[in-house]
């Protein structure tokens, strides 16, 4: 018999009003370049805790040899997963079933035709067999207003960038 994993206590009222962000988890993970010297290619991923802890590889279409995981499928697999945990808060909070929810993303990295630059583009597509598109569309919007990645992908994350002192 398996132990049942608890529900996070998370909640979508609007219960903070601080002037400024409050982590409430932070993690680090740690990407080192292996072989080639390049984190993408021949790299290793790891968490601060170990609990993360995977060889990095460039996906074939790429021109890498695709035996490990990638950016994109991390970041796709995050994405999905903070999605599908907002998405079960409301559809609780409105006494419906999240059991037989799955959201997929994919994940398209390719080139910005604006400045030549890599831009990623994400597709979710939400699978919620018994419940009527007229019933999930409004939760899945007030998933999308809920979840950090999604309001990360039109809102934008502050990012700072700072050498470690040596």
């Amino acid at each position: 018999m398996t132990e049942r994993i608890q529900l996070p206590t998370l909640s979508t009222e609007k219960d903070f009003d601080g002037d400024s962000f409050s982590p409430i988890y932070t993690t680090t993970v740690t990407v080192t370049g292996g072989a080639a010297a390049h984190g993408r290619a021949s790299g290793r991923a790891r968490s601060a805790d170990g609990v993360l802890d995977l060889d990095l590889r460039m996906p074939a279409e790429l021109g890498g040899d695709g035996r490990g995981s990638n950016p994109e499928q991390l970041f796709a697999a995050g994405f999905a997963a903070c999605f599908h945990g907002a998405l079960s808060l409301v559809a609780r909070q409105e006494a419906l079933s999240p059991d037989l929810i799955s959201v997929a993303a994919t994940v398209g990295f390719g080139r910005d035709p604006g400045d030549g630059g890599y831009l990623l583009r994400v597709d979710l597509v939400v699978t919620w067999p018994g419940v009527d598109a007229e019933v999930a569309t409004p939760l899945m919007e007030k998933a999308d207003s809920l979840c950090p990645y999604a309001r990360m992908a039109w809102r934008g994350t502050p990012t700072t960038i700072t050498l470690a002192a040596s």
